[in-house]
């Protein structure tokens, strides 16, 4: 069981065959998912949609909340891309992986790894920030950004960890990508 006072690394795995989850259509889909997600005992502070999974922070009030809240994503999502993409049946793997991060360091290269997945996956992509994620509403990177749009599908953090601890160990900046697992 994951604690409450930690935040929690989340991969949600698609099933084969379905098309890049990083389309524009197929990645709408997945913002709204997350954004109608967002509840006061369960919220998604961060995300990144991959061509075939999706990273995310949660804070969750307790075990319960959290896998109520994971369960309520992957199955909002799930029917989303099926009614983007016009068919039926399952679109994520049996199970999602949880991880709880428990300290500083480990929060901030959590944060790392879900805002700048982009760059493990897609080595030659240029950009400082990934489209795909909610990179844009960060307020954590070295550089500053331009005004993201409103309203931002996540929530603010509110764990020490996720909002103020992972900042002892500096600010993101835009180069940096996801050290492997």
């Amino acid at each position: 069981m994951h604690k409450a006072a930690h935040p929690v690394h989340l991969t949600l795995r698609a099933r084969a065959g379905l098309p890049s989850l990083r389309t524009a259509r197929l990645f709408e889909a997945i913002q709204e998912s997350v954004r109608a997600g967002n509840r006061s005992e369960c919220r998604i502070v961060h995300f990144s949609v991959q061509e075939d999974h999706v990273h995310l922070m949660f804070e969750a009030q307790d075990a319960v909340a959290l896998s109520s809240g994971a369960r309520g994503l992957a199955i909002r999502s799930a029917r989303a891309i099926n009614r983007v993409l016009g068919r039926r049946g399952p679109v994520w793997g049996d199970r999602y992986h949880a991880r709880a991060v428990e300290s500083p360091r480990e929060t901030r290269n959590a944060i790392v790894y879900i805002l700048m997945n982009f760059k493990k996956h897609r080595p030659h992509d240029r950009r400082a920030i990934d489209p795909c994620s909610s990179a844009a509403w960060f307020d954590g990177f070295r550089q500053a950004l331009p005004e993201a749009p409103d309203p931002p599908p996540t929530w603010k953090p509110r764990t020490w960890l996720a909002s103020v601890g992972w900042r002892k160990h500096g600010l993101i900046a835009w180069g940096e990508a996801p050290k492997p697992r």
